[in-house]
Parts: structure tokens; C-alpha cells; sequence
């Protein structure tokens, strides 16, 4: 199991969606389905579509949003990670393209990608964590990114419905009093239950069921790991992928469904950028009180799973 235990404190978060909505009445118009179909079984109502968008653009409207809200000089950051299984280029990458686009030559400065599907964004904490741990770095700028659009099959009614595009950005420097615990694996999926070509492509049933077991079992080796329990849990933040696996989940775990923050009616799946931009919308909404914890879970393509636990 990938548990370890580490430290940084989140200076700053952000998001970015695009202005353009598709609507389940708009896919009505596209494929054979319906608005209550799609509501009843993911709890879908809209998604963000980019037009002409990037994802680095993406990518640096969330990273500029983080930056602004906090006033935070951004010649300070040295460390840029990207999430993301949707880059505009083969290479370079969203985060070198960010880091270009905020004009940031600082010597040193490390940019690079990860691909683990809608589990990036945890992966990518999970790193910059242990490279602000090593010394070498003090300011990291994590994100998650998608432009899921463009891999999209609109004429595939089981999955065009599910996604859209976005970007989350948090800005996070090392600090030895902010307890931060991880719980992250990858599991062999020789069967390739979800994968991406051209398009996306997914069994649904199995990918339902890895993924309503691996939230309950991420968050519950977390907290034994943690030796935490949910009273100083603030918010559950899972990865937005389908409110009937979040029901799941809340059963299993045995709380009530209004533990978890759930924007999935506004954007659908966004993979890698789904976790970022639910935790900066709870922020925006509510602060959690000095020492209470937020937890992070995402599970996706890989098979990737895993949670994580800041403290505020």
C-alpha cells in the first residue's frame, strides 16, 4: 500500500471552466437519450466545453486565479506539476507550457506531466510532496487539467454524456505543522475497462464496481493510517464521476451523503481536474476550522486509486 505521511500547507487554489455549456438538452439533439436518463443515473445536468481552448489555457486561468487570490509572487514557484491525459501536445508539456505563459526562466524551475487518469491530481500532490520534502524545492504549483472533449465519441451515448472540460490549480509550500497523509495505488486492468485511443472507452458496470470499493477501502486505510476518524473530517472531496458511486460510497462508509462536496450537476466528469476544482468551489463556499481535515479520493484509468488528507 502507498501510505506515507508528509507535510505542506495549500497557500492558494483555483479554478477555470469554459463559458460554453452543453446541456443534457443538447445532447438530446445529438444522440438517443434524455435529460431525465442521464440525470437518474449520474447526476449529470451540464458540462464545460472548450472552444479553441487549449488545455494549458485551462490550465493557466486556474493557475493565474490561485496566484491572484492570494497576491502570490509567482517568481517564488520553482516546482510546476500538470495532471493531465489530455495535453494539447505530444510535447512539451502542459506544465512547461504553463510555465511558459507565466513567463517563469527561474534557474531550476522543474515542469513535467502526469498521466494516471482522474487520479492525476492526487498523484501529482503525492509528488510534489516528497520533492518539497527533499529540500531542493519550496514552491510548488499543481494542476489539474482537461480538455476531455476532444477524445469524446458523440455519437457513443454511454459515454458523451459523462464529461467535460476544466482545470484546478493549488499553490502549496512546505510547512512541518500541516500533517498531509496519502493512501495511493495503481491496480493491473489486463482487460482495459477504461482506456483511451481516439476516444474514450469504457465498461461501465465493472468500472462502477472498482470504483465504489476502492473509495471506501482508500478512505478507510487512510484514517487507520492516519489515526484520525471522520470527526475531524471537514469535507469528503472524491472525484466527480458519477453521484450514484458517491451514494455508494457515503453507505459504505456509513455517513451521511452531505459529508461529501458534490458539484458533478455543473461539470460531469473532468478526470484530473475534478478534485481541484470541487476543493477550490468548497473553499470559496467554506473555510474549515484550524486542524480540521479535508480528504481527497480519486480512482480511474490504470487501474489508478487513492486518497489523501490535508490539514488546515
Amino acid at each position: 500500500m502507498g501510505l506515507h505521511k508528509g507535510h505542506f500547507r495549500i497557500i492558494s487554489s483555483g479554478h477555470y471552466t469554459p463559458e460554453h455549456i452543453l446541456s443534457n438538452r443538447d445532447l438530446e439533439k445529438i444522440v438517443d437519450t434524455s435529460d431525465a436518463w442521464i440525470t437518474s443515473r449520474t447526476g449529470i445536468r451540464e458540462r464545460r466545453i472548450a472552444n479553441g481552448e487549449n488545455t494549458s489555457d485551462l490550465a493557466l486561468h486556474a493557475a493565474q486565479k490561485a496566484l491572484d487570490k492570494a497576491a502570490y509572487d509567482k517568481s517564488k514557484i520553482d516546482l510546476i506539476i500538470a495532471a493531465t491525459f489530455t495535453p494539447e501536445l505530444r510535447s512539451p508539456g502542459v506544465a512547461a507550457r504553463v510555465q511558459a505563459k507565466l513567463g517563469l526562466d527561474k534557474p531550476g524551475l522543474l515542469a513535467f506531466d502526469v498521466n494516471a487518469a482522474c487520479t492525476g491530481f492526487i498523484f501529482a500532490l503525492n509528488i510534489a510532496e516528497r520533492l518539497l520534502k527533499g529540500g531542493s524545492y519550496r514552491s510548488a504549483l499543481v494542476i489539474g487539467a482537461e480538455v476531455i472533449s476532444k477524445v469524446t465519441d458523440y455519437r457513443d451515448r454511454n459515454t458523451c454524456v459523462l464529461f467535460g472540460d476544466g482545470a484546478g490549480a493549488l499553490i502549496l509550500e512546505k510547512d512541518s505543522k500541516k500533517e498531509v497523509f496519502f493512501n495511493v495505488s495503481s491496480r493491473s486492468d489486463e482487460d482495459l475497462i477504461l482506456y483511451v485511443d481516439q476516444y474514450i472507452n469504457m465498461n461501465g458496470p465493472r468500472v462502477y464496481q472498482f470504483a465504489s470499493r476502492v473509495i471506501e477501502s482508500s478512505i478507510r486505510e487512510l484514517l487507520q493510517f492516519g489515526h484520525f476518524d471522520m470527526t475531524g473530517v471537514h469535507k469528503i472531496i472524491p472525484h466527480q464521476a458519477n453521484m450514484r458511486i458517491i451514494e455508494s460510497a457515503a453507505k459504505a462508509l456509513g455517513v451521511p451523503l452531505e459529508s461529501f462536496f458534490v458539484n458533478i450537476q455543473k461539470y460531469g466528469n473532468t478526470s484530473a481536474a475534478s478534485i481541484p476544482i470541487a476543493l477550490d468551489e468548497m473553499l470559496e463556499e467554506e473555510t474549515p476550522l484550524s486542524g480540521e481535515k479535508v480528504l481527497l479520493v480519486g480512482f480511474g484509468a490504470g487501474l489508478s486509486y487513492g486518497a489523501c488528507a490535508l490539514t488546515f
